[in-house]
């Protein structure tokens, strides 16, 4: 599928998504660059992104408002290479019953002792030193 695309050219890499959308103009504070992202607005690689510091490189294609932008990297700059995405392993799922293993820690814990209480009020005395 080819689509007409705009070429932007980085001068250095890796770039804050937000940082990128106000050096664009595409938002004029990073208040509201920080809105454009957590309403959707914005699309990486043709998934939606609502990661506000997402780190952007070259080879990356930025969706905007039906616009599609390439991201370059200028010739001067040294680029940085991606770090590698981490492989999560699969989470085992929760038991359904809780262990009588807590049950019984939480019956041997031993309480404090009670401060001496006034019979007239019932209040325990207050120590400033």
């Amino acid at each position: 599928m080819n689509q007409e695309y705009v070429e932007i050219e980085l001068e250095e890499e890796p770039i804050e998504l937000c940082n990128l959308l106000k050096v664009l103009d595409f938002a004029e504070t990073g208040g509201q660059a920080k809105q454009l992202i957590t309403l959707g607005y914005i699309a990486v690689n043709n998934e939606l992104c609502t990661q506000k510091r997402r780190k952007i490189y070259s080879g990356d294609t930025l969706h905007f408002d039906g616009e599609v932008f390439m991201l370059t990297l200028s010739e001067d700059a040294i680029p940085n290479p991606r770090p590698p995405e981490p492989i999560a392993p699969p989470k085992a799922p929760k038991a359904a019953t809780k262990s009588t293993a807590n049950k019984s820690k939480s019956g041997n814990k031993k309480r404090k002792k009670q401060g001496q209480v006034d019979s007239k009020t019932g209040r325990k005395p207050i120590s400033f030193g």
